[in-house]
């Protein structure tokens, strides 16, 4: 068998521990599988969980930040690139707000997608860091940019959003399944949970950052009392805010690099995927009684069974089955495998289209609490900020917690379906009793919207998928469903959001905003039933659940019968 130092594999820190190379010494494949499985799955909760929690969140967090800072950002780009100065209004145009707000995520879709697939296909350790990489050099160059006559602004400002984009997505995937590989069984829910649960954390710091930043320039903003007479000192001032509130986004991703670029190769995709003919010879020679040292070992015997557990694996694609686009399709054309996918990947798209269409109600309710808009512009973009905190604080923020508190107690299914559930009343009644709503039954049903998002299929459509599937097509179909979601968003940014002013007079704004949230208590309907197609993961080791509801061979059940026999699923791996 392998020596010792065969057995050693890269890379380790204090918040990714390398636990194969605890069991280097081991040279019997299946056990020193099986021991460093058992050490993930049974080690109590601890200060190295959250560590890893602490640094795969900062994608999350970057995320979160990013989207609202180019809410504010967008406000600000108003006051510089279409003031008074060039005979604007100071607010830009509909179309190209839209377009700079969705370019972040067309580029997390390509990201989400591409960056599932290469972590699949060259392994977690190889590509986890660079998306970090990304969005930091995406973000810098953002600060960096200007007016020339030989570029538009726009157009090179959309370009590094979707590259920064294309960063953010590949968080998803690999945070999402890299926590979940190194999670210990009983708590991967809310380990996983606690990463997600950043974005809270994301909106808040862009809240508090924006509302310094414009604090810190109220001496050249409060004399400002219209776009007019925004001279060219509070011009100066607001170039300086929103350059330095995108750039801020980029600074924990800088305090998490090391820790992403020296993570080892998680555990089940080192023993799951590469270690595939080694172990299944093992099997082998174990079923026919050659692994003993207790035992004299013809050499010859040994050498020809290893030989036979190969070419069996070479051959047989139904025992062994490899990652392919071939076998993926294979996998997902079968009902009982694609119906995980649609409900994975459906749930998302779902959920994403009213998540990010809730924030069409934004300046109804901000004006509800008293932070409406206000023509200074200081005191414009001091409630943008407040106002954001204060609702960030009353039900984002707590539903992320509570659904880190109860999903591995009440279950990823209870939760997702119960928040569907409540979603769909929340916003019948929205939808339904708009004109006839108060303020304070507005911003209340409001609240409870963003909770019971956040504590509920906002949190779960970001576990299930990184849990539910196979080692070998984790990553990948985790990414189809997050990129799922992000359509979801773009629809609702790019449709939906206009479509509240269809209609309306010039007087009247947001006069069809009731028929939109009718359209996504439909949508919160329909989650309900993608959500039946799904199983409930609780507590369930990542193994159990690939053989439960993908059919996959359990490693650590290994078939005692010996080569030859009619029954022989020896080499039959869970991947």
């Amino acid at each position: 068998m392998a020596k010792t130092s065969d057995n050693l594999t890269a890379g380790g820190n204090s918040a990714f521990h390398n636990t194969i190379n605890d069991f280097a010494h081991i040279d019997d494949p299946n056990e020193r599988r099986r021991l460093a499985l058992e050490a993930i799955d049974d080690t109590p909760f601890g200060w190295y969980h959250v560590r890893a929690i602490v640094i795969s969140g900062i994608g999350f967090l970057t995320d979160s930040y990013d989207i609202f800072a180019m809410n504010i950002a967008i406000v600000l780009l108003g006051y510089v690139y279409w003031g008074s100065s060039v005979g604007g209004t100071g607010v830009i145009p509909s179309s190209t707000q839209i377009l700079l707000k969705v370019s972040t995520s067309v580029g997390t879709v390509i990201g989400q997608v591409g960056f599932g697939l290469m972590a699949d296909i060259l392994g977690r350790k190889a590509v986890y860091g660079v998306e970090l990489i990304i969005i930091i050099i995406a973000t810098i160059i953002q600060c960096m940019l200007g007016e020339s006559s030989a570029v538009n602004f726009v157009a090179v400002l959309v370009f590094w959003r979707i590259i920064q984009g294309i960063g953010i997505g590949g968080d998803y995937p690999l945070s999402s399944v890299i926590t979940s590989e190194f999670a210990t069984t009983k708590w991967r829910g809310a380990t996983m949970a606690a990463v997600f649960a950043n974005q809270g954390w994301g909106q808040l710091f862009g809240a508090i950052v924006g509302l310094v930043c414009v604090v810190a320039f109220k001496g050249s903003l409060e004399s400002a009392n219209s776009t007019a007479e925004c001279g060219p000192e509070c011009i100066n001032a607001i170039d300086k805010i929103w350059r330095i509130l995108v750039g801020f986004g980029c600074v924990p991703g800088v305090l998490a690099l090391y820790y992403r670029l020296t993570i080892p190769e998680t555990p089940r995709y080192n023993l799951n995927v590469e270690e595939e003919i080694e172990i299944a010879a093992a099997d082998i020679l174990e079923a026919n009684g050659l692994l003993s040292s207790e035992k004299s070992v013809d050499d010859a015997r040994v050498a020809k069974t290893i030989e036979e557990a190969q070419a069996k694996i070479a051959n047989s694609a139904e025992e062994t089955p490899k990652a392919s686009f071939k076998d993926f399709t294979r996998h997902f054309n079968q009902w009982k495998h694609m119906k995980i996918i649609i409900g994975t990947a459906g749930s998302w798209f779902l959920l994403d289209v009213a998540f990010y269409g809730l924030g069409l109600n934004n300046s109804v309710i901000l004006a509800t609490i008293g932070y409406a808009s206000n023509h200074n512009i200081y005191l414009k973009l001091y409630n943008i900020c407040v106002g954001n905190i204060i609702l960030i604080c009353a039900g984002s923020i707590p539903g992320y917690w509570l659904a880190v508190a109860t999903i591995d107690t009440l279950g990823r299914k209870t939760l997702q379906l119960a928040g569907f559930v409540i979603l769909t009343v929340i916003f019948c009644v929205i939808g339904f009793a708009y004109h006839k709503l108060s303020g304070g039954g507005l911003l209340a049903l409001y609240v409870l919207a963003q909770l019971f998002q956040n504590w509920g299929p906002n949190t779960t459509t970001f576990i299930i998928p990184g849990e539910i599937f196979p080692t070998r097509y984790r990553s990948s179909a985790h990414g189809i469903s997050a990129a799922s979601g992000k359509i979801g968003a773009i629809i609702a940014q790019c449709v939906l959001g206009p479509l509240i002013n269809h209609g309306c007079a010039a007087n009247k704004p947001n006069c069809w905003l009731n028929h939109v949230m009718q359209i996504f208590a439909l949508f919160m309907f329909l989650g309900i039933f993608t959500t039946l197609l799904l199983p409930e993961t609780k507590r369930k080791s990542l193994e159990d659940i690939a053989e439960e509801v993908h059919g996959e061979f359990n490693v650590r059940r290994i078939n005692d019968s010996p080569i030859g026999s009619s029954d022989d699923k020896s080499v039959e791996r869970i991947v």
